[in-house]
């Protein structure tokens, strides 16, 4: 294919314009570049190549009437600060792909007046679907059966097991965590969490002490800590660890918080950081993990990648091809200096 000549009248490229330097059907065209499966491969590509030579830009508005999409989502979201909420965001852009889809993000606050405001702003958008992303990892009501579009729930599971929910493996992390410190050496392994109201720090907890009954272990202190999600519970709490359990080895903090306040105590303490006492933390907050001193080993959630999948299942609901129940997303172990093997 080779472009014409330059006397062209200085207007918008139209998709009869691609379709006739691609040397196909206007039909034809506008299947390929909508990525309809009727079409030939190498014809594609032709057609691709002529609406790229010619920077053609599909009518948006024309499109949404040809296939009743408007190419948005919304993602309502309760997480203010949005530590959970913007990775979540950046992984289902992705899955959505540049220029694809856009993602409109309406924070609730955590107030369920302002959820339904936003969530009538979004449906008056005409968005073709929903992520619903919460500020803790436990049960939040539904929205709904009735509403007009699918909806996929992130990080915190919906009441309803009809919906689908996407969560991540907060026991399994509990599991690698303990494990990790296992294979490094330690054995006197102490477990400082936070809220037991939290079912993310039940969770945790429970997988932690699985794993240490598996070797036939008890936790360091003889119970596992639970208190508040903070620097400070990290400090009390390590405290009181050392006074009832001067030999503890290791110490699995619930949260890279958590584990900021343990820190402090074992430098305090002149309680050296691994080769004494290793630390490992949870959520991979890496202004708190990575700038810890030393830098902080820690379970990461893997946020990108659940925000990666609930684009997908999102996806194939608006294809008609909707999913329900509870999904786990695994956990990363993501080593630093704070855990190094025992010599």
């Amino acid at each position: 294919m080779e472009a014409t000549g330059g006397g062209a009248p200085n207007r918008s490229v139209t998709l009869r314009d691609v379709a006739r330097f691609a040397g196909v059907s206007v039909a034809t065209a506008s299947k390929a570049l909508n990525g309809q499966p009727q079409v030939r491969a190498e014809t594609r590509a032709r057609v691709i190549q002529a609406a790229e030579q010619l920077s053609f830009s599909p009518n948006t508005i024309a499109q949404s009437l040809i296939t009743q999409r408007s190419g948005t989502v919304g993602l309502l979201t309760s997480d203010l600060e949005g530590r959970f909420s913007i990775p979540i965001l950046m992984g289902a852009e992705d899955a959505f792909g540049a220029g694809q889809t856009s993602v409109f993000l309406c924070d609730a606050r955590d107030d369920a007046i302002r959820e339904k405001h936003h969530l009538r702003a979004l449906l008056s958008r005409r968005v073709d679907g929903l992520i619903v992303v919460g500020a803790r990892p436990d049960t939040r009501p539904s929205l709904g059966r009735d509403l007009p579009v699918p909806v996929v729930y992130a990080y915190a599971p919906s009441d309803d097991p009809q919906d689908l929910s996407l969560v991540t493996d907060n026991v399994g992390g509990g599991r690698m965590a303990v494990d990790h410190l296992l294979r490094c050496g330690f054995r006197r392994i102490a477990h400082i969490t936070g809220d037991p109201d939290y079912g993310a720090a039940q969770d945790r907890a429970r997988g932690a002490l699985e794993r240490l009954a598996e070797q036939g272990l008890e936790p360091a202190g003889g119970e596992v800590w639970f208190g508040m999600w903070s620097e400070a519970w990290g400090r009390g709490a390590t405290r009181m660890l050392l006074e009832r359990c001067p030999d503890v080895d290791a110490i699995f903090a619930g949260s890279d918080e958590i584990a900021r306040g343990v820190l402090d105590v074992l430098h305090e303490e002149r309680i050296e950081v691994p080769s004494r006492v290793a630390v490992i933390g949870f959520d991979n907050w890496k202004v708190l993990a990575a700038n810890a001193r030393p830098p902080l080993t820690t379970i990461d959630l893997n946020l990108e990648q659940l925000g990666r999948i609930a684009a997908q299942r999102l996806s194939a609901a608006m294809e008609g091809n909707p999913s329900s129940g509870v999904e786990t997303v695994p956990v990363r172990l993501i080593t630093r200096e704070s855990t190094a093997p025992l010599r």
